[in-house]
């Protein structure tokens, strides 16, 4: 898997993956243009879109409607590192009414991979890479 994030303007960035798009800025009280969301809320809506696709895969294989399905993700945060220190996910599945659906939901749910990529720290590696300077010839143009 990989995203490639580039710098746009300001403090816009934009990240693409499989030739989609997603734009990146910071809110007008930070500086930014407010042209997309921020990191935090990236990450946010990655674990909400997770959780969902998940929850949504539990009511397809047992024939229940998907419609209604909604995920609000919530993260507090903390300093000394600053990050997101919990997240709390809320799913609304109307057609999981009833205790034993209710609990696949959860299960399927917990199946998730950014889910359990956060309850299981990864190994993260930074590396600052300088390009290469171009040394090829220029090409000459001819005097007319």
């Amino acid at each position: 898997m990989e995203v490639r994030v580039t710098h746009v303007s300001g403090l816009q960035f934009e990240a693409l993956a499989r030739g989609h798009r997603i734009r990146c800025d910071q809110p007008w009280t930070l500086g930014g243009e407010d042209q997309g969301m921020t990191p935090p809320e990236l990450l946010m809506a990655s674990l909400g879109t997770c959780a969902a696709y998940y929850a949504a895969e539990y009511l397809r294989t047992r024939r229940l409607p998907v419609e209604g399905l909604g995920v609000q993700v919530v993260a507090g945060k903390a300093a000394d590192p600053p990050r997101l220190a919990n997240f709390r996910i809320t799913v609304e599945a109307p057609a999981a009414s009833d205790d034993r659906h209710r609990e696949g939901v959860l299960r399927a749910i917990k199946k998730c991979l950014i889910h359990n990529t956060l309850l299981h720290s990864p190994q993260i590696e930074v590396r600052i890479g300088v390009p290469e300077p171009d040394t090829s010839p220029m090409p000459v143009v001819a005097a007319e």
